[in-house]
């Protein structure tokens, strides 16, 4: 008799996605679905509002209903912020209720939370209680403004797979195309908005149907490894 053949069930990619400034995560669910459902469908996906409420006007009134959240406070020049600590320390307490996470889906502010945290994690300066991030995806993002986070957060290159949708209008493109230079082969969806989440054109949606290949793939084979040697300790 030929030896038993065990088939690895195909578990979806989780991703916590943070919000946009001064939005919520009901609103980023909302504008997600701007992506056809066939590759929603591909994701397994949470969305939780920021911790602090917001303290001023909202660039969503009128289009999206409050209530609205901020993940941080930032100066009037992006170089300063408030609660930055307690932030990182929420959305670790967000993973551990929620998770395990393979990754982190953000727009606007939340981007650049995400766009930070491997490289913050891969230090010891947060996230030290979660399974590291495998994969982020990256909407109108960038380095951090405040420099001494940034040189944490970007100091080595960050090599877990990232997708980075870059607007053409965006007044956030130069932050996002600089970010690309701390990724190693990051991949990057263009298209002709602002500072928005994008529809997915033709070209748009074969890069993302890639990638997410590429990450359940990944997804998938590390699965299979750690099952091959829980079973061969078990031997």
């Amino acid at each position: 008799m030929g030896g038993q053949v065990e088939i690895i069930e195909q578990r979806k990619p989780k991703f916590l996605c943070l919000h946009g400034f001064r939005t919520s995560g009901h609103i980023l669910k909302t504008q997600l679905h701007k992506w056809p459902e066939f590759v929603l469908e591909k994701l397994d996906l949470v969305f939780p509002d920021a911790p602090l409420p917001c303290t001023g006007k909202s660039g969503v009134e009128g289009i999206f209903d409050p209530p609205y959240y901020e993940w941080y406070r930032p100066s009037k020049d992006c170089t300063e912020y408030t609660n930055f600590d307690g932030c990182l320390e929420y959305i670790q307490e967000c993973m551990i209720k929620h998770g395990p996470f393979d990754g982190l889906l953000g727009f606007s502010q939340g981007a650049f939370i995400s766009a930070a945290l491997p490289g913050l994690q891969a230090k010891g300066l947060a996230l030290t209680e979660v399974p590291k991030i495998k994969f982020v995806i990256i909407i109108s993002g960038g380095k951090l403004h405040n420099e001494a986070f940034s040189e944490k957060a970007f100091s080595e290159a960050i090599t877990c797979p990232s997708l980075h949708f870059l607007g053409e209008t965006d007044f956030l493109k130069p932050h996002g195309t600089a970010l690309l230079e701390s990724f190693v082969d990051p991949v990057v969806i263009h298209h002709p908005k602002g500072h928005t989440i994008p529809r997915l054109d033709e070209k748009g949606l074969e890069l993302m149907l890639g990638f997410l290949e590429k990450i359940q793939k990944e997804l998938t084979n590390q699965e299979g490894q750690e099952k091959y040697i829980d079973n061969a300790l078990d031997d």
